[in-house]
């Protein structure tokens, strides 16, 4: 499977392309922004965009899916419990951006927990790690010992819970539960900025000891 990176939108979020590399069939996680990039990287790539599947909804990783959608016959998938923040989107793009987004991409069928995925031989296991936001999930390809873990946790830091739906207690278990569990070679694909380990998360990130958890 190939991975294709790209820093998109105001808030610099990491979005991938996943691309089957016999079928050519693609998959994107979390464009938020740069529609034209992204569109760009799929005509040079000669990938077949088939799904959007989303770490969460917050507006920074779901705003260039429209005209995404327009361009491509993708459809777009994400956790149910994130059902929520994607109907608020317009609104914290009005609130964040001052400008009227329009409506949110509809969800073709919800992510669930344990759910298999397969992108040509490869097969990606979605866990649920809310906290963050309350649909939260991450994906993880065994095979090449890499998971893509959206705003869950950084290099040295992990997601801010202060937005609605929020839980810092309930995030940093679900990274002790979900993610720390993994081997340390792992490398773990962010939301936002570098790219990182399981290992050096486990040994430097000073948010995620049990010990830190409230109630």
């Amino acid at each position: 499977m190939e991975i294709h990176h790209l820093t998109v939108g105001l808030l610099h979020t990491n979005c991938f392309l996943l691309v089957a590399e016999r079928s050519r069939e693609a998959w994107l996680i979390d464009p938020g922004g740069n529609a034209g990039d992204i569109l760009n990287l799929l005509k040079s790539s000669q990938a077949r965009l088939t799904r959007i599947i989303n770490t969460h909804a917050h507006f920074d990783h779901i705003l260039a899916i429209p005209d995404i959608q327009k361009a491509a016959s993708a459809t777009f998938h994400l956790h149910q419990a994130e059902q929520p923040v994607l109907d608020d989107a317009p609104r914290a793009v009005k609130s964040w951006l001052g400008w009227d987004w329009g409506p949110s991409p509809s969800v073709a069928s919800y992510l669930e927990h344990g759910e298999i995925l397969t992108l040509g031989d490869a097969q990606i296991e979605i866990r649920h790690v809310p906290g963050h936001s309350p649909g939260s999930i991450i994906y993880i390809d065994h095979a090449d010992r890499r998971a893509w873990v959206g705003d869950t946790v950084f290099r040295e830091g992990v997601g801010r819970t202060d937005l609605p739906g929020g839980n810092h207690s309930q995030l940093i278990r679900a990274i002790n539960e979900q993610i720390l569990i993994l081997p340390d070679d792992y490398t773990l694909f962010p939301g936002h900025g570098p790219f990182t380990t399981v290992g050096y998360e486990r040994q430097h990130n000073p948010f995620i000891s049990p010990d830190l958890w409230i109630g």
